[in-house]
């Protein structure tokens, strides 16, 4: 802006789109959050197909939600699902194991929002190897036939 332009200083009109402007999509009590916790919001974008991130944990909670195309979600004790775009997702964190979280379709990309409570001190992400898996098989779902 230019010093020359003269500066609009009338009041603006008090909007009432905030009346309705919030949605609730999801509600939930997660676990406690470790003193000294930071939180951070990631996006993460799969291509066509692709399978996602191997087999995880977080060291806290976190609250996803799907702005485009499907996810296959499945974390430990849980049936595996799809999450469409426009749904959320949370998984408690800690020692639950996060099996899928890879893209559902072949034809178009699959991108999320996370926003995860990271322990002070400890990754944000924990790749969980065979050995614990195979010890941990009894905690899986049964998977789809």
């Amino acid at each position: 802006m230019s010093t020359d332009e003269p500066v609009n200083t009338a009041p603006r009109p008090r909007s009432e789109a905030w009346r309705t402007a919030l949605t609730v999509l999801e509600t939930v009590k997660p676990p406690s959050i470790p003193e000294g916790a930071e939180v951070m919001t990631v996006l993460v974008a799969f291509p066509p197909g692709d399978p996602g991130t191997p087999p995880h944990r977080h060291a806290g909670p976190a609250f996803g939600y799907m702005l485009e195309g499907e996810m296959r979600f499945e974390l430990e004790g849980e049936p595996e699902r799809v999450i469409r775009a426009g749904e959320t997702f949370w998984e408690p964190g800690g020692d639950v194991i996060h099996y899928q979280d890879g893209n559902n379709r072949t034809d178009s990309w699959s991108r999320f929002l996370v926003t995860m409570v990271c322990a002070p001190g400890r990754p944000m992400l924990t790749l969980v190897d065979d050995e614990e898996l195979a010890q941990r098989a009894d905690r899986r779902a049964p998977r789809p036939a």
